[in-house]
């Protein structure tokens, strides 16, 4: 980004709006800030059949599939190892616990997250489908020195569940 000027000050909310969340640029990049939680982010579909039942899925854990597409890959992509991930966090960012979008930026990252779910369910293959939910679970980081299994107990005892609610989600999905 540029230095901050009478321009830049001027525009500042328009650019803003414009280059996130697809060209977000920070500092992170040169001094990150380590998770100090580890996220399970799952998708699960919806369709109604022609008899007018709701057909559900089954959860399909999308951080996994990323995991999966980075493992043994000695130069993954930025994309592939931070899009789902920092959607997320910046949805949270906006939107707090209570998922109600108050800004036209909220609206955007809550339809930007919702597209990236949508279209890997998609790329899945699976039925056709009108409605997308997402769950979120937190699980803290577990501390180092404990034995593995400990640690693992330990972090699924602190975990966090969030269920977010249905989402449309366009015909072509």
């Amino acid at each position: 980004m540029a230095p901050s000027n009478v321009v830049s000050q001027r525009f500042n909310s328009q650019v803003d709006a414009w280059i996130y969340p697809f060209f977000e640029q920070n500092w992170r990049l040169f001094a990150p800030d380590p998770d100090s939680v580890n996220r399970e982010i799952s998708a699960r579909t919806a369709h109604t059949a022609p008899d007018g039942s709701i057909e559900v899925s089954d959860w399909v854990d999308l951080t996994a599939v990323d995991a999966s597409a980075i493992r043994h890959n000695p130069l993954p992509s930025h994309t592939a190892q931070n899009m789902l991930r920092r959607s997320w966090t910046s949805y949270v960012e906006l939107h707090g616990g209570d998922d109600l979008s108050r800004s036209d930026r909220a609206v955007m990252m809550q339809q930007y997250l919702r597209n990236i779910a949508a279209d890997r369910m998609a790329e899945r293959g699976g039925k056709p489908f009108e409605n997308i939910q997402l769950r979120v679970v937190t699980l803290p980081v577990p501390a180092q020195g404990s034995a593995d299994g400990d640690r693992r107990a330990a972090a699924a005892k602190n975990s966090d569940t969030r269920l977010l609610p249905w989402w449309k989600v366009a015909s072509d999905a």
